[in-house]
């Protein structure tokens, strides 16, 4: 049976962005730091057309997040800045011609804009009826394989607080933020259940994976 999969890095303050974000600082002031464990890795730079690169305890954690991936999902907010109704079909995503996806991408927003194709596989699909209705087209692309919950916090909360998510994978950097966009925000206590499936410890960062109750 398909999964609705979350795998995200957050500070040590539950933020996975810094505050301000914009075109030109996309992940919000300090948000880059929360990353650096990941840039460096010979699995991400290859997924993003580089080569070189580190082979760590974290390679095997990234492998295994991208595997059995059919389909994802994401806030408008990840996709681009471009805010309200959409003024023309310039803004094409963060990721250049060939987005690092290489299957459908559901793209959550309050306006419609027709799919995007792009190289390698990539169409951006955008969805204005609701989280349900991603999920099901999601689930429905991606057939037996896993649908992945990129982000940003406010959709994967949205997500949490309807009980639609069934596994989180969490990195957790040695940054401190103290403001941005902030994982669990607005969830109830006692609303979601986590049991640890696993925990990696690797250099400068920690991974933790839960299932989701």
């Amino acid at each position: 049976m398909s999964k609705l999969r979350v795998t995200t890095t957050m500070s040590l303050d539950g933020y996975v962005a810094g505050p301000d974000q914009s075109e030109e600082n996309p992940l919000g002031v300090g948000g880059m730091e929360l990353h650096q464990w990941l840039f460096p890795l010979k699995v991400f730079r290859e997924a993003h057309g580089g080569a070189d690169g580190e082979t760590n305890a974290s390679s095997p954690v990234v492998e295994e997040r991208r595997a059995r991936i059919g389909a994802t999902i994401m806030g408008r907010n990840m996709f681009g800045p471009v805010r309200g109704s959409w003024p023309d079909d310039s803004w094409r995503g963060w990721w250049g011609e060939d987005p690092p996806y290489h299957h459908p991408v559901f793209v959550l927003t309050h306006h419609p804009r027709q799919p995007l194709e792009m190289e390698g596989g990539t169409t951006f699909h955008f969805v204005s009826s609701g989280i349900e209705s991603a999920l099901a087209q999601a689930k429905d692309a991606a057939g037996d394989q896993d649908v992945w919950l990129a982000g940003g916090a406010s959709v994967v909360n949205q997500y949490l607080a309807a009980g639609l998510v069934n596994e989180i994978d969490i990195s957790i950097a040695p940054v401190i933020l103290s403001s941005g966009a902030r994982l669990f925000d607005g969830i109830e206590r006692g609303a979601v259940q986590l049991e640890q499936i696993r925990a990696v410890d690797a250099p400068g960062v920690t991974h933790i994976k839960y299932s989701v109750g």
